[in-house]
C-alpha cells in the first residue's frame, strides 16, 4: 500500500518515481468498456474539489518536487498529448471500477493522490523512467563531444 506520507519522505525525483511505478501491461484492462464511468468520476464536483486540493498541496509540481513545476497546458492544445505540460492527478494505489461505483473513500483520499506531469504519468504506468529528466544534470567535461 503506497501512501503520500511515505512518498514525500523520499528526497529525489528518481526515488519518488520508483516508489510510484506500476509497470502495467499495455494491454491490461483498466476501465476498458467502462470509460464513461471514468469520465463521470473525473467530471464530478467531488473529484474536482479533491483535485484542486492535491494541486495546491503539491504546488502543481511533478511528484511534489518543488524544482519540477508542471506548465499546465490545455488538453486541446497542439501536441499536448505528448507534452510534459498536462497536469495529472495519479492514484498511488490504482483504483478499480468497483471502488468508483461504490464511491469508495480511497478514490478521494489525499494520501492516495499525487500531482504528476502527463509524461511522468505514462512512465509510471508503462515505462522505466529513462525518458524523464534526471534530478542532477549530466556534467559536461572538456573534450566531451557527445550530446548527452
Amino acid at each position: 500500500m503506497r501512501t503520500y506520507l511515505e512518498l514525500i519522505q523520499l528526497k529525489t525525483f528518481e526515488e519518488r518515481f520508483k516508489y510510484c511505478q506500476c509497470k502495467q501491461n499495455l494491454s491490461a484492462t483498466t476501465f476498458g468498456g467502462h470509460r464513461m464511468l471514468n469520465q463521470i468520476l473525473y467530471r464530478s464536483p467531488q473529484w474536482r474539489s479533491i483535485r484542486r486540493k492535491v494541486i495546491i498541496r503539491d504546488g502543481g509540481c511533478d511528484l511534489g518536487m518543488e524544482d519540477r513545476p508542471i506548465n499546465n497546458r490545455s488538453k486541446d492544445s497542439k501536441d499536448a498529448f505528448y507534452d510534459d505540460g498536462i497536469l495529472v492527478i495519479h492514484h498511488l494505489n490504482p483504483i478499480t471500477i468497483e471502488q468508483v461505483i461504490n464511491n469508495d473513500p480511497a478514490v478521494y483520499d489525499l494520501n492516495n493522490l499525487i500531482c504528476c506531469s502527463g509524461k511522468t504519468h505514462k512512465q509510471i504506468h508503462y515505462g522505466d523512467g529513462m525518458n524523464l529528466m534526471p534530478s542532477k544534470p549530466i556534467e559536461r567535461r572538456p573534450g566531451d563531444t557527445k550530446l548527452w
